[in-house]
Parts: structure tokens; sequence; C-alpha cells
């Protein structure tokens, strides 16, 4: 039997990454469309953030998000929305204050974070599954959050993708498993590489996936140079992948990259290692996500 996985395209992240590369998309139109050429590339999964129009930074805007969502979904491709539920965690220590966010801490609460999902219902959303020194900041997702985001989160019968950038979030997933506050076959996805977060190799991915629930679904990417040897080593070892702008520019050494030509390079190389891709369907009835275009809630 083939082996068919799920490819997610991070189409542009919050980072400060859209004066870096030019094809980052920024705004909602160009947001949409990029994840609607990585669909027509082959992605089975748009992963979305917004960002501000005229600041290219993050926008927790549910206007923008619902403009994102409305133009991906009135096209004529098909891609899996997944909203990210991680924004508004961002703490910058503010040395002469600690107990205060420096300039750049950007904090909301669980219900803050939930409100693009609550209200737009896509088929996925991420959960960040705990805090971890990020860079020079700490991205901040308390337990006690996190337990409100999840069960918010299904509530609203959305799938969460349980993302780990640490073993200890892969700990406390399964906490929230064993809480009653995760639904059906479980997805992970390993976050490898941030600073100062699990490493990017194949002996951390094995540790993470030897740990996971004998009934779940697991993901795994790389950031930076990491991203497609990260997608070789996922795919071998019977995981599902992911490639985007949000977690790499380049498509080659100097080589700026545009979302499609990732998911182009992708495809290439899993075809090459006799994978194949799910389609958008395909995905829905396998992982038992809902269907937006029946009008499922």
């Amino acid at each position: 039997m083939t082996q068919k996985v799920l490819l997610t395209v991070a189409v542009t992240g919050a980072g400060d990454t859209a004066g870096k590369n030019q094809y980052v998309p920024v705004t909602p139109k160009e947001i949409a469309d990029s994840a609607i050429e990585s669909a027509k590339a082959g992605a089975t999964v748009a992963h979305v953030h917004a960002r501000n129009p005229k600041t290219g930074g993050i926008s927790h805007s549910l206007d923008h998000y619902r403009e994102i969502i409305e133009r991906i979904r009135e096209s004529e491709t098909d891609v899996i929305i997944n909203i990210t539920s991680g924004g508004g965690g961002d703490f910058i220590p503010n040395l002469s204050n600690p107990s205060m966010g420096a300039e750049g801490t950007d904090m909301q609460t669980p219900e803050e974070r939930h409100e693009p999902i609550g209200s737009l219902l896509p088929e996925m959303c991420t959960l960040d599954c705990g805090s971890v020194n990020f860079g020079d900041m700490v991205y901040m997702s308390p337990t006690r959050w996190l337990r409100e985001q999840a069960r918010l989160i299904q509530q609203s019968g959305v799938k969460p993708e349980l993302e780990c950038f640490d073993t200890g979030h892969l700990r406390f997933a399964k906490q929230l498993i064993a809480e009653g506050l995760v639904d059906g076959d479980p997805m992970f996805q390993f976050c490898l590489g941030i600073p100062w977060g699990a490493e990017a190799d194949e002996e951390t991915m094995l540790y993470m996936k030897n740990r996971l629930p004998d009934n779940a679904h697991w993901s795994a990417f790389g950031i930076g140079r990491m991203q497609m040897p990260i997608l070789e080593m996922a795919a071998q070892n019977g995981g599902n992948v992911r490639v985007g702008l949000e977690d790499n520019l380049y498509l080659g050494k100097g080589i700026f990259a545009r979302n499609e030509q990732l998911v182009d390079q992708a495809v290439t190389k899993l075809h090459a290692a006799h994978v194949e891709v799910m389609t958008p369907q395909e995905a829905r009835i396998h992982f038992n996500l809902r269907n937006p275009y029946r009008g499922e809630k």
C-alpha cells in the first residue's frame, strides 16, 4: 500500500520575516492567494496566521482572519484551513521591572486566542502545548490557560493539532488527552529547531514519536535549512509533514522562496520516496475533520 501523508503549508507565521523575503504574504488577500497557490501545488492544509497589512506584524483582528478564510473558501481550490490559536503569547522581559513586559510584549487571554477559531470554525487549529524560551523572548502558554483553550476548541468541534516545541510539551499534551480535553485520535506536531526548544534531528524526532499514544497521528517540521531534511525524516518514519515561509525563507542557498515553490519541492521529494500526498477530502475523512463546505458545526 502506498504511504499517504498530510502536507501542511505554513504560509506566513507572525515573525519578523516580511522584510527579509518579499514573497512573505502580509495582506489578507496575499495570504489567501498564497494558500490557494500552495494548494494547487499539492498542499493538503494551509496553516494561517493573520498579519497587520500596514506594519506586516502580527494581527489578532477577527476581520483579517475572516477575509483570509472567506477568500480561500470562495476559491475553486480546496484546502483544509488550520488557524493558529497561539497568538498573543510573546513576553519580552523588562529588566527594570521584571513583573512587566517590555516593548514588544503581546499577551492575550485564552478566550482572545480562541476567538478566530470559535467564530470562523476552520477544520483544524494549532494548540501550543507549553511555554518555551523562543529566541530572546519567552512564549507563554501556562497550563491553566491551555486547559481552557483545549476546552474551548473541543466545544467548537475543531480538530486541535497539539504543537510540541519541547519534550515537556508532549507530556502535557498527553495530560490534556488523559483529562478528556481532546476528542478522537489526537494529532501531534513536533516543532523542531526553534531556539531554544527541541533539536531538529532524527534522534529527537524518534524520541518524541516513541512516546505518543498508540492512536496518535503525528507530523514534524524543521526550521531554516532543516525544513526539507526533517520533511524527509518524518515521511520515512511514518509521519506527516510541513513546509512554508513561516519556517523557512529559502528555496536554496541565497534564493528566496514562494510558498508554492516549497510545496512543489516537498511533493517532488515525497514522490521520490514513494510517498503520496493526501487530498483535502481524503484527509477530512481520514482524520475525522468537520467539513465546512457541508455546513458542519
